[in-house]
């Protein structure tokens, strides 16, 4: 197969103090295309992000805010990041050499959690590892086909656990790319929130969703952190 073009689309809200660092970061690795998907922002987001990006308006929901931004994308693969990580050098050219294979039909990347604290380092290494059994969330970096986006319905409309069950779904569709290429993401939530409660926030919501408890009644419990 010839080379995919990528997109690359970032939902955003109230992310000022990194948005432009990450957009520059972007542009130095290549991305040919590049879309904020802004939830309405009053700090603004969506005004700092003009001069690198191609940005549109939606509702503060992050699921909506990357069906939109995949809606207006144009390229091949879409990738999903959030506005607080960071790429490794090699990124995306590793996500088009990995979707020239026709059986691919997304991946990740090897999560590498900021601080270099004991719980990051652990952190990071759990993921690694679950991500082989298709259990891997948004900050890892989601990329797909664009077809097969469409084909799974994009995002489902929630306000927590959208990126778990695009994910579950995206495994179940065919071979997944677990890139070696690493992405820095943010310790800001255990660093604004607490280390316990944020694992104890993970592990009861994600027992709690198996269980069956929707994911409106949960988003009532777990805070965005900016």
């Amino acid at each position: 197969m010839s080379c995919p073009s990528v997109s690359v689309v970032i939902p955003t809200y109230q992310e000022a103090a990194v948005i432009e660092g990450l957009l520059s970061h972007l542009e130095g690795l290549g991305a040919e295309e590049i879309i904020v998907a802004d939830g309405g922002s009053a700090d603004g987001t969506a005004a700092l992000a003009q001069a690198r990006a191609k940005v549109i308006a939606g509702p503060a929901c992050r699921a909506i805010q990357m069906n939109l931004g995949a809606r207006a994308a144009r390229g091949n693969v879409l990738l999903f990041l959030h506005a607080d990580v960071w790429l490794g050098a090699g990124a995306l050219a590793a996500v088009r050499c990995a979707m020239q294979d026709s059986a691919t039909v997304g991946g990740n990347f090897d999560i590498r959690y900021e601080g270099g604290s004991v719980a990051a380092k652990v952190f990071s290494a759990v993921n690694r590892q679950r991500r082989r059994f298709g259990i891997f969330y948004g900050d890892s970096g989601i990329f797909c086909r664009r077809t097969v986006f469409e084909a799974l319905g994009g995002f489902p409309p929630w306000p927590v656990l959208e990126d778990y069950h695009f994910a579950r779904r995206l495994h179940r569709a065919g071979k997944l790319a677990f890139l070696r290429e690493p992405i820095y993401v943010s310790d800001r939530r255990w660093r604004t929130a607490g280390l316990m409660p944020t694992l104890w926030a993970w592990v009861w919501i994600q027992g709690l969703y198996l269980a069956g408890v929707s994911p409106h009644r949960l988003a009532r419990r777990y805070r965005p952190v900016r």
